[in-house]
């Protein structure tokens, strides 16, 4: 890296049209952010045995989670998240990329991970079983779990960050065009209402041995 990579700040790296942002790009319910937190500790847990196995790469996880970020436009987790990417040694020019939706920095061996990533924020943390499957076949079971548990972190944290950002947005006087002080606030307290509740569900899940995949299992053809 360059003396000037090394000070770079994520707010040197966000393009602009997330930083200033007045709008939704993705919009999410209380029920779908409540379905992400019940997800989230065993997701938590799959990555934080691969920080210590290093199964799966720790900068391909940082683009997956970017990838599925650039998706849902989260503004505060585009800053923490180019935050940690910048620590790890990626370049601000392939942050940029990853936050901009662009391909130029995408490794071809990472190609079908990043695809993941994108169909996974577009259906909201319920995607295809054909897709899952293919990043299975791909790279392997447990590979693809860990792929997969990035994604789904990554997507329960925008999950209360868009409501945030919005929130914050509001504050400095820039509300969102099409948000209110009541989905905002909403979604925030509601969040942190619920997350025991998600815990304990998830713990109950965990105990009667059901899958962390939420996968969608109708046809893809339809």
């Amino acid at each position: 890296m360059t003396t000037e990579e090394l000070i770079m700040k994520p707010e040197d790296v966000i393009p602009g049209s997330i930083s200033s942002m007045t709008e939704y790009k993705r919009k999410f319910s209380f029920f779908e952010m409540y379905r992400s937190f019940v997800c989230m500790p065993r997701a938590i847990m799959c990555m934080a045995g691969n920080n210590k196995s290093k199964l799966v790469d720790a900068d391909l996880v940082k683009r997956i989670q970017l990838a599925v970020t650039e998706v849902n436009g989260c503004a505060a987790c585009s800053y923490e998240h180019a935050k940690l990417a910048l620590r790890l040694g990626m370049s601000g020019a392939e942050i940029s990329s990853f936050l901009s939706g662009a391909n130029g920095f995408i490794k071809p061996e990472e190609a079908k991970a990043i695809v993941f990533a994108q169909h996974f924020a577009e259906s909201k943390g319920y995607p295809k079983e054909q897709a899952y499957e293919a990043i299975v076949k791909e790279y392997g079971e447990e590979k693809a779990r860990v792929m997969l548990a990035a994604a789904q972190v990554m997507i329960a944290g925008n999950m209360y960050g868009i409501p945030y950002s919005a929130f914050r947005s509001r504050r400095k006087g820039r509300p969102f065009k099409d948000s209110s002080l009541l989905f905002e606030l909403g979604m925030l307290i509601g969040g942190v209402l619920s997350l025991p509740v998600a815990l304990f569900h998830a713990v109950i899940r965990g105990s009667v041995d059901l899958h962390n995949e939420q996968l969608d299992r109708s046809n893809s053809d339809q």
